[in-house]
C-alpha cells in the first residue's frame, strides 16, 4: 500500500532503495541519535530492508517528484511496538536523511501516517519518542500533536549497546479530531 501527502510518497521499502538507504543512513547523525547504528555499505542496507524495513506498516519516505527513498516511518501496531501496547495502540517511529532536515517533511509524513492510524486503522492512541539530545525529534512530535507522557531513565538500547534516556509522548484519537 502506498499513502500520499501534498509532496511525499510512502511506500514498502524495496531491496533497490539500498543504494538510497546507504546514502543517508551511513552519516553518523541519523541512525545512532534514532536508536540504531550507522549503515556499513550498500549490502547492510539491502540486509536492513529484507530484515527490519520489511515490517508490515514499514514505509520509504520519497519525495514524489522522483519516488527515492529519503527516510523512513514506520507504525508498529500492539506486540510489535517497542512499548507494552495492546493491539489497539500503536507507535510511529522515523528518521530522514541530513539533506532533508528541516523542510517538514517528516512532520509531514507523521500528519500522514497519525490519519491512517486512526481512520483505517481505527486505533484509539498513537505513541512517539525521541532519545535525549534527540532535539528534533521532539520537535516533530510537538507539531503533530504529541504530548508528553513519561520518561524511561537509564534503559538499556540493544541496537546500540548502550545506556539511554528515552522520552515518550502520545497522542489520543480523541485529542487528535480537536
Amino acid at each position: 500500500m502506498e499513502l500520499y501527502t501534498a509532496r511525499l510518497i510512502l511506500r514498502p521499502w524495496l531491496e533497490s532503495d539500498a543504494a538510497d538507504l546507504y546514502l543517508y543512513a551511513k552519516d553518523p547523525r541519523v541512525g545512532p541519535i534514532a536508536g540504531w547504528p550507522t549503515h556499513t555499505s550498500v549490502e547492510n542496507s539491502r540486509e536492513i530492508i529484507g530484515s527490519v524495513l520489511s515490517a508490515e506498516e514499514t514505509y520509504a519516505v520519497c519525495l514524489k517528484e522522483d519516488n527515492k527513498a529519503i527516510g523512513s516511518i514506520g507504525l508498529m501496531i500492539g506486540k510489535d511496538s517497542n512499548l507494552d501496547l495492546p493491539e489497539t495502540e500503536g507507535e510511529i517511529g522515523y528518521w530522514i536523511g541530513v539533506p532533508f532536515w528541516g523542510q517538514g517533511l517528516i512532520p509531514e509524513a507523521v500528519e500522514e501516517l497519525i490519519r491512517y492510524g486512526f481512520q483505517d486503522l481505527k486505533l484509539t492512541k498513537i505513541w512517539c519518542g525521541y532519545f535525549d539530545g534527540n532535539i528534533q525529534s521532539k520537535r516533530v512530535q510537538e507539531k503533530c500533536g504529541f504530548t508528553y507522557h513519561h520518561t524511561n531513565k537509564d534503559i538499556y538500547w540493544e541496537l546500540t549497546d548502550d545506556i539511554r534516556t528515552e522520552h515518550v509522548t502520545c497522542l489520543t484519537r480523541e485529542d487528535w479530531r480537536i
